[in-house]
């Protein structure tokens, strides 16, 4: 960044942090003398080295890093942030004061821990199956040394589950997936979603003998598991389990377990181990046939698969199928576990065509490349293979050289481009990680303002998601592609940081507010918009117009008697409308200031009878569909007879709420 793109930076920052400053090198020092750290212990009044500077840990390795830092009864959040400015590292400090009042007294004290439990909890936990998530491995774990037993598991056939049955389906696999695991592990013990359908598990201090059999009750238990709402599937893992060596990270250990779960993924439904080759249960061709790459030759002559199979049969696996169902019926067994396709055109049964076009339905041919194999050599056909997505195209009588060559280059080609594929997507990730990150950030200073639970903001982002992809399913009325979905649950955060403006003591007044008390919370909608207006150069950005419009429109209703423009029905943005009812939702089943809980059930009723106001029909449609799921995400079966003892407590002590604040 330039000195002049850092200022600007800078003074963003400025109007949510009570300090922000930058320091070079230099200035933040190192550990030799408390002089090389003048310009930080001038400011916090210290004669002693911090023993956890995170700035200087940010200098070393590039991280985000924050931490609470106590000066007597005041409490300060601080961040740090690296950035180079003119080609030159520097640490940006990112000091938020919080008010001493409201810490001192127990009430609030609680609030703060719950606050920071909160974070902590978003920050290192899989918000879809409340397991660990990648980044608490990388902060946590990953360069831990102590004797532990690592296992791979990557859950069979995900992919087929989410394009046969939607991606609902596919969530509840996962989440049975993790309640499987966690019913056979120690709470010693650690499970983590590595990545889409893939989990680690970190077994401290096991016997390898435990560890095995651990392992095997896994595979079995998730085999005989039953899947909520979906009684045909039937899961399976393929895993990978090794024993950590002396002195070898969890990482170290991990890139291990890792390729012993691609071997079990060959035939799935396994456990392989490093005792499954010691112990003799695999010979020593069969450990060789699964380090090296399948490819399946699809061709009903057996001499055509003969010859192919003698060309490269000496460092591949070869696998052969006669006709085009034989060969999907393969890829059903192996999926990706198939390294390339040679794919004859004219067969019985099923010709070479329909198999290309079932592979690019079913999105195969984006994972393993086809190469044709045939005598058809007019224009026509090798035209119309290629535009169904074959790589090459090989013509008989074949050429042993030819064939070897194209069919080694197609395969690198193809692990080239998912490695590219990859780290761009970690990438990408990394900067979504910062984003969501500097957003909960701010939504946390609202929600403790507030005095609302430090679950809020993460319950109105899992029930705007439950109601977009309900929506998505129902209607293409509303242009809801996949990123914009993803841009409204994100910018749902935001919904109430106009609130920062509103004074304390109406946000957390316990009774019904008076009427310019609430002239006064309504303008919390004009405050957030216009905050987000005032980004400058980012207030174009596809996210911040997305939080613009929840900020300003999530208290507008479909019969335009909401605030503060007064629109009504489609003239709402979806996005606004969505967030309003996941809104309403949390507040009548959480304990707010002004009003006990309500159940679910009871939550859902006052929705549809217009008791906080009026809703798109669709959407009311879509939140009782999906109710079942919302309880047991967001209350969780468990609360409901202390919600339902609330309600009945409160009723005829005070009115029912029509509208959270």
């Amino acid at each position: 960044m330039t000195r002049e793109q850092v200022e600007t930076e800078m003074a963003q920052y400025r109007t949510i942090f009570t300090v922000v400053r930058l320091l070079d090198a230099a200035q933040v020092g190192g550990e030799e003398s408390v002089n090389s750290f003048c310009s930080c212990y001038s400011y916090w009044g210290k004669n002693t080295p911090c023993r956890n500077c995170i700035s200087r840990q940010v200098l070393e390795d590039h991280r985000q890093r924050t931490k609470l830092e106590y000066m007597g009864s005041e409490v300060f959040q601080v961040t740090a942030v690296y950035r180079e400015v003119d080609g030159v590292p520097c640490v940006m400090e990112l000091i938020q004061k919080l008010d001493g009042e409201t810490l001192i007294d127990p009430e609030n004290g609680e609030r703060l821990i719950d606050s920071i439990a909160s974070y902590h909890t978003k920050l290192y936990h899989d918000a879809l199956t409340d397991s660990y998530n990648r980044l608490y491995f990388e902060d946590a774990l990953k360069d831990k040394t102590d004797p532990a037993g690592v296992a791979v598991l990557d859950q069979d056939d995900f992919k087929l589950i989410n394009d046969t049955y939607g991606h609902q389906a596919g969530d509840i696999a996962l989440r049975t997936c993790v309640d499987v695991v966690r019913a056979c592990i120690r709470k010693s013990d650690v499970l983590i979603r590595y990545g889409g359908d893939e989990f680690l598990l970190v077994l401290p201090g096991i016997e390898r003998a435990a560890f095995l059999a651990k392992l095997d009750r896994i595979r079995e238990q998730l085999h005989t598991a039953s899947v909520p709402g979906y009684s045909r599937l039937q899961l399976s893992a393929s895993i990978g389990g090794v024993i950590t060596q002396p002195g070898e990270t969890v990482e170290q250990a991990v890139s291990r377990a890792d390729k012993l779960m691609y071997q079990a993924k060959n035939r799935k439904n396994m456990v392989v181990t490093e005792d499954n080759a010691r112990d003799g249960a695999l010979s020593a061709a069969g450990r060789e046939s699964q380090t090296r790459q399948s490819i399946l030759i699809v061709d009903d002559s057996e001499m055509n698969r003969a010859i192919l199979a003698e060309i490269l049969g000496s460092d591949y696996n070869i696998l052969e199928a006669a006709n085009g169902r034989e060969c999907l019926a393969m890829l059903e067994q192996y999926d990706t576990g198939i390294a390339l396709i040679l794919l004859d055109i004219v067969m019985p049964v099923m010709d070479g065509f329909a198999v290309l076009s079932e592979m690019n339905r079913s999105h195969w041919i984006e994972d393993i490349p086809v190469i044709m194999i045939s005598s058809e050599d007019a224009d026509t056909v090798v035209r119309r293979a290629y535009e169904l997505g074959v790589s090459d195209y090989v013509s008989r009588p074949f050429d042993a050289g030819v064939v070897y060559r194209r069919v080694f280059n197609t395969i690198k080609l193809y692990a080239k481009q998912r490695r590219l594929a990859s780290l761009v997507t970690s990438q990408i990730k990394e900067k979504e990680k910062n984003t969501k990150m500097m957003i909960s950030i701010l939504s946390e200073v609202v929600e403790f303002r507030n005095g609302e639970s430090g679950q809020h903001v993460l319950h109105i982002g899992t029930l705007t998601q439950r109601l977009l992809e309900r929506l998505t399913q129902k209607t293409d009325r509303y242009d809801l592609p996949p990123e914009t979905q993803e841009l409204i649950v994100m910018a749902s955060a935001l919904h109430d940081i106009g609130k920062v403006a509103i004074d304390d003591k109406i946000l957390n007044k316990p009774g019904r507010l008076t009427p310019e008390e609430f002239d006064l919370m309504k303008t919390h909608t004009v405050v957030g918009a216009n905050m987000l207006d005032h980004l400058g150069r980012y207030k174009n950005e596809a996210l911040v117009k997305t939080a613009h419009d929840i900020c300003r429109w999530h208290h507008e209703r479909w019969d335009g008697r909401g605030y503060p423009d007064g629109l009504a029905g489609d003239e709402i943005p979806i996005s606004a409308q969505i967030v309003s009812m996941a809104d309403v939702y949390d507040a009548l089943v959480s304990k707010r200031v002004y009003k006990a809980a309500y159940s679910p059930d009871t939550a859902v009723q006052m929705i549809l009878h217009g008791d906080c106001g009026q809703f798109n029909p669709l959407l009311l449609e879509c939140l009782v569909e999906i109710q079942d799921v919302l309880k047991a995400e967001i209350v969780g079966r468990e609360n409901e007879s202390e919600l339902a003892a609330a309600e009945t407590s409160a009723e005829g002590s005070r009115p029912l709420p029509t509208m959270p604040r």
